[in-house]
């Protein structure tokens, strides 16, 4: 595995990256040797506030969970920064921060504030000139070329793709490394999108979402590069735990339950109970 998102990125094959959306799903995805991680907003704003992705987390409130990743992951990071939360010097300030956490991307979106999630309706974007200078700003305030700056469009929902592409190619010249054309509705506005740039592009991945799901071969002869998955996690862990919380309330016990569980000593071991046990022992010994 690689622990650099940009040589990776220069490397050839598509690059999958999972959602990740609190600790559990950060460890575990940490251990399975994928070139990166995508810590999702949707996912993070759920599981830490229990709210819709729709501006309502700070970028206090995330920048702590980039950190908190960042901080107990080794592989590299890509972290959703929604609009950079205000002006053009907060979209700085973010940058700094993500970069500071220990990310290696950073998202910026051109939707207005408050913004919502990308495969929901309701989103508008602000002015190109707008959203070009965010690019800009974005680009301006890393203090290392190896921490890449996505830029995101939300165009193709309210203004249709060729206005998503006019901004992608915008993007591209004000700086961003990765341009991330938001919600396609069908593989040949996919394929126009894989076409149109030379800069490497994102396809986002939702189970139920505005995009077609398509498969590793599929994307890479499209032309995208990196695959994000956000809401996979969340939703099968939303899904085994309907499950075996619907057999406890049903008959009092999980003994019967057909589901799959994670070993407790493998979780524990996880979650890192070894050094605690090891440590415990050595300064028990000593006394």
């Amino acid at each position: 595995m690689i622990n650099s998102l940009s040589t990776r990125l220069t490397q050839p094959g598509l690059i999958s990256a999972p959602g990740v959306f609190d600790m559990i799903s950060a460890k575990i995805a940490d251990k399975m040797e994928f070139d990166a991680l995508y810590m999702t907003g949707y996912g993070v704003v759920a599981s830490y506030l229990g709210l819709p992705d729709a501006g309502l987390a700070t970028y206090t409130d995330m920048v702590g969970r980039v950190r908190q990743i960042a901080q107990s992951t080794t592989t590299p990071l890509i972290a959703d920064g929604d609009t950079g939360y205000g002006g053009l010097l907060n979209v700085d300030f973010t940058v700094r921060g993500y970069e500071a956490a220990g990310a290696q991307a950073i998202q910026i979106e051109d939707q207005e504030f408050p913004k919502k999630c990308g495969h929901t309706l309701g989103r508008r974007v602000v002015p190109l000139q707008d959203a070009v200078r965010r690019v800009k700003v974005a680009a301006e305030a890393r203090t290392s070329r190896d921490f890449l700056i996505i830029a995101r469009t939300d165009a193709r929902t309210t203004l249709g793709l060729d206005e998503a592409l006019r901004r992608g190619e915008a993007f591209a010249k004000a700086g961003a490394d990765l341009l991330f054309i938001e919600s396609p509705e069908t593989v040949e506005e996919m394929a126009q999108i894989g076409r149109a740039f030379d800069l490497p592009l994102i396809a986002n991945m939702v189970e139920g979402g505005r995009t077609p799901l398509l498969d590793r071969a599929e994307l890479e002869k499209l032309g995208f590069k990196v695959a994000i998955f956000p809401a996979s996690g969340f939703l099968a862990m939303g899904a085994a735990l309907r499950s075996v919380y619907g057999e406890i309330r049903a008959k009092g016990s999980s003994k019967a339950w057909g589901g799959e569980l994670y070993s407790f000593a493998d979780f524990s071991q996880l979650m890192g109970f070894e050094r605690v046990w090891e440590f415990e022992r050595k300064h028990m010994e000593s006394e």
